[in-house]
């Protein structure tokens, strides 16, 4: 007996509700915005938040040596951003990829155009094969410029599917 094909696995897989955000995180002078859809609360006493990172992506190495990252949820109508965040990001100035960010309390970007903010120092790493996940607390949230209620953007408002089985690029690069 096997399992299940892998355009099936995909399939119920790219089922899941996801949020789309942005994740903000620096090492030093170098700073990253990623597209990123797998987060989650993990507890509510301390307030702890996970997101599960390509073990190869830039981001992952900025997490692990700076310590914190930050969760910028995404205004649902304005959905293109995401596309400009799916590779590194280039800092000019006060702005990452021309949108513009604030320094947090743990350093890290955060996007100023973001409906919602939380900033997480980071208090476990668990490697899990093809992605690692940072558990933060959550050190500081809010929103801005008073956009409370706003609807925020989920992985359904686009036509991006992430998860489900490792294409063969994504394969070469663990190998």
């Amino acid at each position: 007996m096997h399992g299940p094909d892998v355009e099936t696995i995909n399939k119920v897989m790219w089922q899941i509700p996801n949020a789309l955000c942005l994740v903000g995180s620096r090492s030093g002078d170098e700073w990253n915005g990623m597209t990123q859809s797998w987060v989650s609360q993990m507890s509510m006493s301390p307030v702890l938040v996970g997101i599960s990172v390509d073990a190869t992506a830039v981001t992952n190495r900025l997490i692990r040596e700076g310590g914190s990252f930050s969760v910028n949820l995404w205004d649902q109508s304005d959905t293109r951003v995401f596309v400009k965040f799916s590779k590194p990001a280039t800092k000019e100035g006060d702005a990452l990829n021309g949108r513009p960010i604030r320094t947090g309390q743990t350093r890290v970007p955060i996007f100023t155009e973001a409906v919602a903010f939380f900033e997480c120092r980071v208090v476990q790493t668990v490697e899990l094969g093809s992605h690692d996940l940072f558990i933060g607390e959550v050190v500081d949230a809010g929103f801005n410029d008073g956009r409370e209620g706003t609807p925020v953007a989920s992985m359904s408002d686009t036509r991006m599917k992430y998860g489900g089985v490792l294409r063969k690029a994504q394969q070469k690069k663990l190998n």
